[in-house]
């Protein structure tokens, strides 16, 4: 089992900088003021985002790309990464209907002792946060047209839960798309959101540029108190030639009444019910090389009971061998499957994950803890991967400063290697 380490002493001094922070409150409504200004009354505003966190990777036994373990001299060091990435932007004012943004996006490794897969460090485990810069967005929108905003340039997209297309936001670098999105919300009509797109570059959140010719759609029809029926396309095809096995096509169907802590089907003022049912088929598509079809089936429930959340769930994607596995290479992957990240792509034989969550949203929503335990096998249930415990803290101080500790530990069996994960983060955005 990995060796726990120390968290350095700098994370700790930046939590106390953040909650000192958040006591001078009248100093941060200056700021907030400061950074918000108004033309012919349209809001603008300078963005600012600065994001420190350390992140520990220990990892025993780690394996090499035929599955065989490394040899002992060429096992990876624990990784440690002291990083600080800041996002500065400018938010114009609306125009006849007209708004822009333009944003940096600069990552700072003050220790590198980590493997970014930018940085040649590969002695060491990975941690995906390369010391980089770059135009982060930049995009017109118009909104002239009732119920409907068109935005075209480099932007943030997120649909749903992020699992197809995501900002792979938990990263220190985000990822962003060189796109046109167009959105028609119209809560008269069914209550109908339609988002329909065109990808023609994704920035990645190690800060390269992949070139893609993606069609996006997805239609959600709110169902009452109920929750959200969701029908989606994804036409991914990846115009490079060492990415073409990426390409694909998915379509699918969601229903679900919880994305975030607070959403509930509501019993009584203190209980409520939680879930979601879904179900994708995905194959080749473009320039993708290999042929296959699979399916993805993703299902939860659970309840609410004052301030605690309760949740059962089994996410699994097929495979059938070699590039013929359900994939999701848009999606904010982190999120999923375990925080050890050891399922970032699906194994040949597919993954069955089946995992229970609990969530406690304390001190009116300013503290939110979160612990989950996750059971993996591949899609038939009789090759068993692993196990992993993730943990998580969250604590608010007010609406601009959070400070935050995450621990994940896979513990491996017949799938990849034990790791153990730490990170400790301190964030304040404007």
């Amino acid at each position: 089992m990995p060796q726990q380490k120390i968290i350095p002493f700098s994370a700790a001094l930046l939590s106390l900088s953040v909650a000192s922070l958040s006591a001078h409150a009248g100093v941060t409504q200056q700021v907030e003021d400061a950074l918000n200004f108004y033309h012919y009354g349209k809001n603008g505003a300078i963005k600012f985002d600065l994001n420190y966190r350390y992140e520990n990777v220990n990892q025993d036994n780690a394996v090499g790309p035929t599955g065989a373990p490394l040899p002992s001299a060429k096992q990876p060091d624990t990784a440690n990464a002291n990083t600080a990435r800041l996002r500065l932007g400018l938010l114009s004012p609306t125009l006849f209907g007209v708004q822009g943004y333009a944003e940096y996006e600069g990552n700072l490794a003050m220790q590198e002792d980590y493997n970014s897969t930018r940085n040649n460090n590969t002695g060491y485990s990975i941690v995906a946060d390369p010391q980089k810069s770059e135009l982060n967005q930049l995009w017109l929108s118009f909104a002239g047209i009732p119920d409907t905003i068109i935005k075209g340039g480099r932007q943030r997209i997120k649909f749903d839960d992020d699992r197809y297309i995501g900002n792979v936001g938990w990263r220190q670098m985000e990822q962003t798309y060189d796109s046109v999105l167009v959105t028609h919300n119209n809560q008269q009509l069914f209550g109908l959101t339609i988002n329909a797109g065109y990808i023609g570059n994704v920035q990645t959140f190690t800060a390269t540029n992949e070139h893609i010719a993606a069609p996006i759609l997805n239609i959600s029809y709110k169902a009452g108190d109920y929750g959200n029926v969701i029908g989606y396309g994804y036409w991914l095809n990846y115009t490079e030639k060492e990415n073409y096995e990426k390409s694909n096509q998915t379509y699918g169907l969601r229903f679900s009444n919880y994305l975030k802590p607070g959403d509930t089907l509501k019993l009584s003022d203190n209980y409520g019910l939680v879930y979601t049912a879904e179900w994708a088929y995905q194959a080749n598509y473009g320039h993708g090389p290999t042929n296959y079809s699979a399916d993805r089936i993703n299902v939860m429930g659970g309840f609410t009971a004052y301030n605690f959340t309760f949740q059962g769930a089994m996410e699994q994607l097929d495979g059938s061998g070699k590039n013929k596995h359900f994939d999701t290479p848009l999606g904010t992957n982190h999120a999923f499957q375990g925080w050890a990240d050891l399922f970032l792509t699906t194994p040949d034989n597919g993954v069955r994950d089946v995992f229970g969550t609990v969530v406690s949203s304390l001190d009116r929503g300013n503290l939110i803890l979160t612990g989950v335990y996750h059971d993996f096998s591949d899609d038939t249930g009789q090759i068993h991967y692993g196990k992993e415990w993730d943990f998580m803290a969250l604590m608010k101080f007010g609406k601009h400063y959070s400070v935050l500790a995450k621990y994940a530990y896979y513990d491996a069996d017949k799938f990849n290697t034990d790791t153990q994960k730490i990170w400790v983060q301190g964030n304040i955005n404007f």
